[in-house]
């Protein structure tokens, strides 16, 4: 577990590099803001994160069972992560931000869907902020 990295993960370095070569401008891990997105569009209030599936338990309804070894220990622990983001969501959303989320194999097989995604959410965002 030491190898897993908090920041600066393949598939979060993918999206950022790509948006960034598409002329938008962000924040990294901007701590000032809830929930510590992965990216922040602080200005017009857009927020980012870039999920790993295994450890956010994607289809964990039916992934729980992949566990074989200290079962009790990862589903408490993933379940927690799940209800934190949840939560995040719901804060930030009641503030006002929009909130992007995508999973890790989301970026690497459709990385150019998922800029365009953020893009359209900057589009109208920006409209909004006027």
């Amino acid at each position: 577990m030491q190898a897993i990295k908090a920041t600066g993960s393949k598939i979060e370095v993918a999206l950022a590099k790509a948006l960034f070569s598409r002329g938008h401008r962000y924040r990294k891990n901007d701590k000032t803001v809830f929930g510590k997105p992965d990216l922040t569009f602080k200005r017009i209030k857009i927020a980012i994160f870039v999920d790993s599936e295994f450890w956010l338990g994607k289809n964990w309804a039916e992934r729980k069972h992949d566990h074989k070894s200290n079962k009790d220990f990862w589903h408490s622990k993933i379940e927690k992560k799940i209800q934190r983001d949840k939560e995040v969501n719901r804060v930030m959303k009641k503030d006002g931000w929009k909130v992007l989320r995508f999973w890790g194999k989301q970026i690497e097989k459709r990385l150019d869907i998922c800029v365009l995604r953020v893009e359209k959410t900057i589009l109208k965002q920006r409209e909004k902020y006027k």
